[in-house]
């Protein structure tokens, strides 16, 4: 039965879709901000076996218990600035037992939507030799319990020199292709991987980060239904360049944003500093930001039937604020003071 809300004279807005999370996790990585601040490469870090092996371990040896406490209070911290749907990606475990224990968590949150991605390949455990073979693993060991559980539709892999080749991710992902998964993409980080051309080739819902990108590449967004999710906060941790979003925009490309919240390359949940970083850094107006960050978030995650936008047909998910559209995206850890509306109804954290 409807209801009837009374917003007086405030502005009704569609609240916000944060589409590239790594909310389930244990532990801290602030040890290694320093190492990277000082000069030390990501690389170099991950092969002194910090980086994401470090925060596998810590989530590996947390209880259930204690994930779902965790990442309870960061959720709510998203919902605070006016989230209603979060994807949460696993890939901090890199074992069967720690993957399902982090989408199972993920799913038992409380509150917005949630949106589970597997990202089993995120990096090689070090219980494998090659990425090959662990891949293999994946396919026969994890992708059967993930189907029968329920516990995704969707899933990743970091394609990167070094990391996950091209070639053997393809092979990868049109495997979990067959078996009814849509498909993204950490794609052209940190060089020109292939990533972003193979995400375009496989019509993956998404590729991210999408830093190294040539024109010809940029041009083909243009043209796909893939959606580029840029993530200027873990650029400004890392200190790499921005993405081309001014490019990819006039390019025709649809442009997501996300905070990539995780603890060691993007340690923080402020969509403010996202969008104001999409301002300063990246050349994307107002606008733009808040399409980013509501319609072309849900299409990132396939969900555009539904949400990011105020529709007949489509779920009552709005924030209402008194703020004018542009006092959102201008102070960095400033929300503007709102409420939040899911599915209809006001909720309170």
């Amino acid at each position: 039965k409807p209801i009837k809300v009374n917003l007086k004279s405030q502005k009704v807005f569609p609240s916000f879709i944060e589409c590239h999370t790594h909310t389930v996790f244990a532990g801290s990585r602030a040890d290694e901000f320093e190492l990277r601040n000082t000069g030390t490469s990501y690389l170099e870090i991950a092969a002194r076996g910090g980086g994401i092996l470090s925060t596998v371990a810590k989530t590996r040896a947390a209880s259930t218990k204690e994930m779902l406490k965790i990442s309870q209070a960061r959720v709510n911290q998203f919902m605070r600035q006016g989230v209603s749907t979060i994807e949460i990606k696993s890939g901090y475990g890199l074992d069967t037992k720690t993957e399902i224990k982090m989408l199972t968590v993920a799913k038992k949150m409380k509150g917005p939507r949630i949106v589970t991605t597997y990202l089993g390949a995120h990096a090689k455990p070090k219980e494998f030799e090659s990425y090959e073979k662990y891949l293999q693993d994946i396919i026969k060991n994890t992708l059967p319990i993930l189907k029968k559980k329920k516990l995704s539709h969707r899933v990743d892999i970091f394609i990167e020199k070094n990391f996950f080749e091209k070639e053997a991710g393809q092979k990868y992902l049109e495997e979990f292709q067959r078996q009814g998964f849509d498909v993204t993409i950490h794609a052209n980080q940190l060089s020109q991987s292939g990533g972003a051309e193979l995400a375009i080739e496989l019509k993956a819902k998404s590729a991210d980060h999408v830093i190294q990108l040539s024109d010809e590449t940029i041009q083909s967004f243009g043209k796909s239904k893939v959606v580029t999710v840029l993530l200027p906060t873990a650029d400004l941790y890392m200190k790499c360049d921005y993405p081309q979003a001014r490019k990819l925009i006039d390019a025709g490309a649809m442009v997501a944003l996300a905070t990539d919240f995780n603890p060691g390359t993007s340690p923080t949940q402020d969509l403010m500093l996202v969008g104001l970083l999409a301002r300063l850094k990246m050349g994307m107006t107002l606008p733009e930001v808040f399409k980013a960050y509501t319609i072309n978030a849900a299409h990132a995650l396939g969900i555009e039937a539904e949400e990011g936008s105020i529709e007949v047909g489509k779920k009552a998910n709005f924030i209402c604020t008194e703020a004018d559209l542009t006092d959102f995206f201008y102070s960095a850890g400033s929300t503007p003071e709102h409420r939040l509306f899911i599915g209809g109804k006001q909720i309170k954290i």
